[in-house]
């Protein structure tokens, strides 16, 4: 059903990339597809030392002395799933329905982040009757946890004048401008002890939060299950006799963590009880924002080791004053976040822990400040805090030629003002941008919701208003 959506050029494209698992870092196959892609289609196909993929494509008649024009989106996408869903990422394709207007997925990732992109550029590929100036379709790999493809994209690679970037998640936005990041990674040890005598053992399992983008939902207030957990075991600090053995919370870093387990010993038979106005509190605070919240506290077979008490009163401390969410908003660009933190993942267990953030800002002082923010905070620890993964962002140019036709258009065909901004997301513009700077660039793209979430969807009736903004762009592109 899925490939006989309009336009059924994309649909068909999509349906068939989703067939191919494709997480960041493990692109092997879908790179290996899009280069047999390209090659059936009697294009020239370039595979770059990073994995990228570039497939030319001449102009149509008549459009051979506009400029060309670069069609750009990443092969990778984010794998997430709900705890009760039962699918292999590694091996199995994303099992789609329809619902109403949207298409989502079955208790994992859609990957129309950034599928519904590339198969956009892969049916303009093999179109014979789409006007359309030279292009060259470029497939970037690993955006999603670390930007390499970009980043390995060398000085000679691309020959365009114009960059379209197809990554963008609502339809009415032209987004010229967008945030770099950051990864923050604290590790270490713990000494672990005997469980004591006359302690229950207990998973707490903290669950159901809406989760979502770590840089385009950020600014919504959601829930962040690692700070939740954290937060419940700082009032069972308070209140009873527990010991820390395990704790795992999180995922990747630009995923709003929707879940988290611990693993407790308790003295004593009412967990529950100790912490019920906790948990109603928790609930009360994100009925709007995470409706679906859930605190699920079961016994467990005996744990026979726990860490010792010194440490476990400096993880909760540390983590409490670790940012997460809004670090500042843009003073200049009215409603924008600047400056964020994603509280992306906790892991300890068997001595070993490892806290891992992801920071991101338009400003790059500021970036550094919110790392030392960080630093601070698992300085309790004595953590070891190492960066990685810093990309630049990209600075917006409000009023280049692309813009502004691309703007007059969105008037003219759909009798609004569009949304002409930067974002708090990470696209690889910026990195691009800085092997090339003289591209003129614009992201865009179609609604979607949940990004990087298993509630991830895109809308039908938005992919076919976009598909149209991108036809007609096409048609409009200016003499070189």
């Amino acid at each position: 059903m899925i490939a006989e959506i309009a336009p059924k050029s994309l649909w068909k494209n999509f349906d068939a990339l989703n067939k191919i698992p494709r997480a960041s870092k493990k692109e092997e196959r879908v790179i290996a597809f899009m280069k047999e892609y390209g090659e059936s289609l009697g294009l020239e196909t370039i595979v770059d030392d990073s994995g990228n993929v570039l497939i030319k494509k001449g102009a149509t008649a008549g459009m051979e002395d506009r400029q060309k024009v670069i069609l750009q989106s990443h092969l990778d996408m984010v794998h997430q799933k709900n705890n009760d869903t039962n699918f292999d990422f590694d091996t199995e394709g994303i099992k789609m329905f329809i619902e109403d207007d949207w298409v989502k997925a079955e208790g994992t990732t859609l990957g129309a982040d950034n599928g519904i992109g590339v198969a956009s550029i892969m049916a303009l590929l093999e179109s014979s009757d789409i006007a359309h100036p030279a292009m060259e379709a470029l497939f970037t790999i690993d955006e999603e946890t670390g930007m390499t493809g970009a980043f390995g994209l060398q000085p000679g690679f691309l020959s365009g004048d114009i960059l379209l970037n197809l990554d963008t998640e609502d339809d009415d936005e032209l987004t010229i401008g967008c945030a770099g990041g950051i990864n923050v990674n604290a590790t270490g040890s713990y000494g672990e002890v005997d469980t004591p005598a006359g302690h229950d053992s207990y998973l707490i399992n903290v669950s159901g939060l809406s989760g979502g983008h770590s840089g385009m939902d950020i600014h919504k207030g959601l829930g962040n299950a690692n700070k939740l957990m954290n937060r419940l075991l700082m009032v069972l600090q308070e209140k009873a006799d527990f010991h820390l053995h395990g704790i795992e919370g999180g995922g990747l870093r630009n995923a709003i963590p929707r879940e988290s387990r611990c693993w407790i010993a308790f003295a004593g038979d009412n967990l529950e009880g100790v912490l019920s106005d906790a948990i109603a509190e928790i609930k009360a605070e994100h009925a709007e924002t995470d409706p679906d919240l859930e605190v699920h506290i079961s016994k467990v077979d005996a744990i026979a080791k726990v860490a010792d008490d010194s440490f476990c009163k400096q993880l909760i401390a540390a983590i409490y004053a670790v940012p997460v969410g809004i670090y500042r908003m843009s003073p200049s660009i009215p409603g924008m976040v600047q400056t964020s933190n994603n509280l992306a993942q906790v892991q300890v267990t068997e001595g070993k822990y490892e806290i891992l953030c992801l920071c991101r800002s338009s400003v790059d002082s500021e970036k550094q400040d919110e790392v030392r923010a960080i630093r601070s905070a698992m300085a309790v620890l004595g953590a070891e805090v190492s960066v990685s993964g810093d990309y630049p962002g990209w600075t917006p140019r409000p009023t280049s030629t692309i813009v502004d036709l691309m703007a007059g258009l969105y008037r003219e065909m759909f009798s609004g003002e569009p949304k002409v901004m930067a974002c708090h997301a990470g696209l690889e513009c910026g990195i691009i941008g800085s092997n090339y700077p003289k591209l003129d660039m614009v992201s865009f793209g179609p609604n979607i919701r949940g990004a990087h979430s298993p509630d991830e969807k895109v809308q039908i009736s938005s992919v076919q208003k976009y598909w149209e903004f991108l036809l007609e762009t096409l048609k409009r592109i200016p003499k070189a």
